[in-house]
């Protein structure tokens, strides 16, 4: 058997693709079920974050597999197999290893270093074991896992390179203010009361807001979570106003007005669909800072209107005007639209050239008036207005050039006045808020983004190097592992025959006394030890090296080992580790007392 992994994150997917593909809590325990029903799969784990996606699972097939779990990510996604293959990534072995060690630290984090991720492979293994899907290979890779985690955040400064999602989201909102300045005194809203939310609501309180109000369709957890937040920051003093943080719980059904009250709102649910739609967003801007009045069409100026006022520019008089010779002008490079007779088109010219111009421009009247009626103005086509400028040049030398005037800036957005952080996926909040005035949106969108552009820590090489060096030792002992039970067999083999023999020996001195069958006994026992010590220690020692699985077989063909006895040895032991994890858990259960 071995690992695989296929899934899809937002460094292979967009986000919209990631949003769709997303799965519930009762998606991803269809999925498990299904995997593990599935013929190349014993057992499955996924993990599945805002953004990623994962199924492992140890196979007997790879190819199979692959098929088998990306058939099974697309059906229980929702996304169409054709659609989502392209954003599939799948690794193998010691590469599916190193997948999820580096995952842990990490490294394949949208913000470089966070931690959070380590709570979330938590869960899914304990997902795992709940559903019975998670065997020896799922448990032993995420419980390594959580361990060069956490070995990566203590042994180096991974940290600094990264942050939560939650503090990177708000560093965002801040636009480059330090949160505490930026959150010091805020009342925020706070959706959901999920693992996400509750530590937004955390942060929050840390960073100094002066209110937090959890809103959650469970009316029990949000009343759990704000009590929380009042033990913990209640009574500590805020940033430089000593007031505490005040928390409390409202249900899903007061965020309207809630909205009219929050200046940041932290939505992460686990909703199918919009929990917060522009419509609801724009009417809690406009409760909050009050309706507007609007100019009557006709008053309001164009820069106000963010329009660009239409350039008034001349129509090209017919090239009839005068002949091509006499024009000082390249009139076949004059684009469309563009007065040759204008200030602009004299402007920078020598008194003889003006001179030239002016004779030209004054060759037909005709064309004069007909270029009048086309809307030309009179100051940029009269002649004698072209005089007046041949006398200028002649006084001065040239005339000074005269730039167009620049059309009119659109007016800047207004200050937000209601700041919504998104961390859900699919997503909670309207991405057409992004369009709102008074409202600054962050979303998992604009998150991958910003992380693109993070610099990363040096430290991020060191943790590297960790990965590295963990997924060749997780190696060496699984190939190690996978050899234990034909030593077993083989030194229960000895065992069998020394006894055989012992026994043998007694039927042929029955006169034997007890003192010298024990010395005896003990002698070939020995011998036996001492011709099988070399070689199993040294068939482990080799199996624990790359391409090392073939010793175990080598070693059953070699002395005739029975398969059931190799495999009945593995049950063995997989139903003692079980026992053994059962009794740690009622022992902790014990010793916690009733909940």
């Amino acid at each position: 058997m071995s690992l695989l992994v296929v899934g899809l994150s937002h460094r292979s997917a967009p986000v919209s693709v990631l949003d769709r593909a997303s799965l519930s809590l009762d998606a991803q325990t269809k999925l498990l079920q299904d995997a593990v029903a599935a013929e190349p799969a014993t057992e499955a784990a996924v993990l599945a974050t805002c953004n990623r996606i994962e199924l492992y699972a140890d196979v007997d097939k790879f190819h199979a597999g692959v098929a088998e779990l990306s058939t099974l990510l697309a059906q229980h996604s929702g996304v169409g197999l054709e659609e989502l293959t392209p954003h599939l990534y799948v690794h193998y072995e010691d590469r599916a290893v190193h997948h999820m060690f580096s995952v842990a630290c990490g490294l394949d984090s949208m913000v470089v270093g966070e931690g959070q991720i380590l709570g979330q492979i938590k869960d899914s293994l304990a997902r795992a074991q709940e559903l019975h899907t998670a065997g020896r290979l799922m448990n032993d890779l995420f419980q390594q896992s959580l361990r060069v985690g956490k070995r990566a955040h203590s042994e180096t400064g991974i940290d600094r390179a990264g942050q939560s999602l939650v503090s990177f989201g708000l560093e965002q909102l801040a636009l480059g203010t330090p949160v505490p300045a930026w959150a010091r005194g805020k009342k925020a809203l706070v959706i959901g009361a999920g693992s996400m939310s509750s530590l937004a609501a955390a942060t929050l309180a840390r960073a100094g807001v002066s209110e937090i109000v959890i809103a959650n369709r469970t009316a029990d957890r949000a009343e759990r979570l704000a009590a929380l937040l009042g033990e913990q920051y209640g009574g500590r003093p805020a940033e430089d106003d000593g007031t505490g943080v005040s928390a409390r719980a409202v249900p899903m059904g007061s965020v309207p007005f809630e909205l009219t009250r929050a200046d940041v709102v932290v939505s992460c649910t686990g909703a199918t669909g919009l929990v917060l739609t522009a419509g609801a967003i724009a009417a809690g801007v406009e409760g909050r800072i009050g309706a507007q009045p609007e100019a009557p069409r006709d008053e309001v100026p164009d820069a106000v209107r963010g329009e660009v006022p239409e350039a008034r520019t001349a129509p090209l008089p017919p090239v009839s005007t005068g002949t091509d010779e006499d024009c000082p002008l390249d009139l076949t490079s004059v684009p469309p639209g563009f007065s040759v007779m204008g200030e602009a088109a004299v402007a920078g010219m020598d008194a003889a050239t003006l001179e030239q111009h002016a004779t030209w421009a004054a060759g037909s009247a005709v064309d004069r008036r007909r270029a009048g009626r086309r809307g030309v103005d009179a100051e940029g086509t009269d002649p004698e207005l072209i005089g007046a400028l041949a006398a200028t040049a002649a006084s001065a030398g040239r005339i000074p050039e005269r730039r167009r005037p620049e059309p009119a800036a659109e007016p800047p957005r207004p200050e937000p006045v209601l700041h919504l952080l998104d961390l859900a996926m699919p997503r909670d909040i309207d991405a057409a808020a992004h369009r709102l005035a008074g409202v600054r949106l962050v979303d998992i969108e604009t998150l991958a983004e910003a992380s693109a552009d993070a610099p990363m820590a040096a430290d991020v090489d060191q943790v590297r190097r960790i990965v590295s060096d963990e997924v060749a030792a997780f190696g060496a002992a699984q190939r190690a592992a996978h050899i234990t039970p034909t030593v077993v067999a083989l030194r229960t083999m000895a065992a069998d025959v020394v006894a055989g023999e012992i026994a043998r020996l007694e039927g042929r001195l029955p006169g034997l006394d007890d003192k010298h069958r024990a010395e005896i006994t003990q002698t070939v026992r020995r011998v036996v030890d001492k011709l099988l010590h070399a070689p199993t220690v040294r068939v482990k020692q080799l199996a624990a090296e790359p391409g090392g699985a073939g010793y175990a077989d080598a070693l059953r063909t070699l002395f005739d080992l029975d398969p059931e006895t190799v495999a009945s040895v593995s049950r063995a032991e997989e139903s003692n580790e079980k026992n053994a994890k059962n009794a740690t858990i009622a022992n902790i259960a014990e010793n916690r007392g009733p909940a």
